[in-house]
């Protein structure tokens, strides 16, 4: 871990007693849990700044007292930090913490009395059936004026409106409906079989319409491109190999204008947001979307909590008989 690149914050000391635990924390990250290059420069970045908090008080990283944490926490806050900034830190210090324990260099946990600081969850940001509705009308009639030969727009054409059928039918995160292997369209018609995070894999079912959409897309992806020559459901010559998130998120945004719909608040994500509210709104299970969704815990599927809200809020005012009353 010795070359993940250190950013300087208010406290980092840059190293000193205990630096070595740090660094063997995260190898512990990315050996056993597989943490991403990006989670490894956060962790390292917060417990170094928690470090240099520390150092400047005369202890180790390795010597913090709850006193010293509930310090460091008052210190983020008059800083002007947001409790979302807080939490995370605080998140990190107490798996740090963990693994210290764990290993035995420590026999007590400071972080175990410490509540974190609540964080305000905004609701994600989504869009309305018939805005959705809008764009996927918007990728049947697109058409790229870079390409002359009308295969070529036909096969690009093809290729957005099935992007946009599996994303919708499907809320797949954008990384995993980019890289979907060819393999995963050519199986069981009804579902789709997604490696997610942490390798974790799921089914997920395929509406009709989205597997007309890829039926429609394979038979141009072959004339374009021949049979066998990439493992890929949506190739491209790029480094990767298959259609990248920056290039489909650029699509998107042309759909958006084309669609007549303000750009800024149409992305892939916006779009996994509606496949779950859209969902919910309908009478789904949050279990039943949670595993559609991939999400390792339900906590996290319960950002969508609201759409429930609204929706037993409408049913007690429709059917209750003390509601119909004036």
């Amino acid at each position: 871990m010795s070359n993940i690149a250190n950013q300087n914050t208010k406290y980092e000391s840059g190293g000193g007693a205990g630096s070595h635990h740090i660094e063997a924390f995260l190898e512990m990250l990315s050996a056993e849990r597989g943490a991403a290059r990006n989670t490894l420069d956060a962790y390292q970045r917060d417990l170094k700044d928690f470090s240099g908090f520390l150092a400047a008080r005369g202890k180790a990283v390795t010597e913090a007292q709850t006193m010293d944490v509930r310090a460091y926490l008052e210190a983020l806050t008059a800083q002007g930090l947001s409790s979302a900034t807080a939490a995370r830190r605080l998140s990190a210090i107490r798996q740090f913490h963990g693994f210290l324990y764990t290993d035995g260099v420590r026999v007590d946990d400071p972080c175990g009395a410490i509540e974190g600081p609540r964080r305000a969850r905004p609701l994600p940001k989504t869009l309305s059936v018939e805005e959705v509705d809008a764009l996927l009308v918007a990728a049947r009639l697109a058409e790229d004026g870079r390409s002359q030969e009308e295969n070529v727009r036909a096969y690009k054409r093809a290729r957005l409106v099935c992007l946009m059928e599996v994303l919708y039918a499907t809320g797949l995160r954008v990384s995993e409906l980019v890289g979907l292997p060819l393999s995963a369209a050519k199986g069981d018609g009804r579902f789709l079989a997604i490696s997610g995070k942490g390798g974790r894999e799921r089914l997920v079912p395929l509406s009709e319409t989205a597997r007309r959409a890829i039926d429609d897309y394979l038979p141009l992806r072959v004339a374009r491109l021949g049979d066998g020559v990439s493992p890929w459901l949506f190739p491209s010559r790029g480094r990767q190999g298959h259609l990248t998130r920056h290039r489909f998120a650029q699509l998107l945004k042309d759909l958006a204008t084309s669609a007549k719909l303000d750009a800024t608040r149409v992305s892939p994500h916006t779009l996994r947001h509606a496949f779950a509210s859209h969902l919910l709104a309908n009478g789904a299970d949050l279990r039943a979307v949670q595993q559609m969704l991939g999400h390792a815990d339900i906590s996290t599927t319960q950002i969508y909590t609201h759409v429930l809200d609204d929706r037993l809020k409408s049913l007690v005012e429709e059917h209750h008989p003390l509601a119909k009353k004036d």
